[in-house]
């Protein structure tokens, strides 16, 4: 799972910035399969890693995603979900229509939007609340939305 992704260098000591794709970081130290060690966290948002030693390191590391296993992340409560979990799950509206494809899960400050690709290669995009039900395999979504 992918939760943050590194935006470039910070200062000269081989400190780097992050964009948080989460709330948090910290309660992870290991990225990447083991390829990053998290040593320290300012900000939540300037973090550290021990095989990064200087700028020049830091900058070779912009663009990289910060993962971690899926059974690395707590457990989630009755209605929570994470957004790679929708990613790739068959839509069908609330009448019984095969709709597409999950492809995208964004938030633009409002609440997450679900992006939705027909078989046409023609995306839309509906609100969370619009959703009222999704599983393992599929996901639901009102067909009042539906476009």
């Amino acid at each position: 799972m992918v939760l943050a992704v590194v935006t470039g260098a910070h200062g000269i000591g081989g400190e780097v910035r992050l964009k948080l794709f989460g709330e948090d970081v910290a309660a992870h130290r290991s990225f990447n399969g083991g390829a990053l060690t998290l040593t320290k966290l300012r900000d939540g948002s300037i973090a550290r890693f021990a095989e990064v030693t200087d700028r020049n390191a830091a900058e070779a590391l912009r663009g990289t995603y910060l993962t971690v296993p899926r059974d690395a992340l707590p457990p989630l409560a009755e209605g929570e979900y994470y957004h790679a979990d929708l990613l790739g799950l068959a839509v069908v509206s609330t009448a019984g229509e095969a709709v597409g494809t999950v492809v995208a899960v964004e938030n633009f400050g409002a609440g997450d939007v679900v992006e939705i690709r027909r078989e046409s290669g023609r995306t839309f995009m509906v609100p969370i609340h619009a959703v009222p039900e999704w599983d393992r395999e599929r996901l639901t979504v009102d067909a009042a939305f539906v476009e």
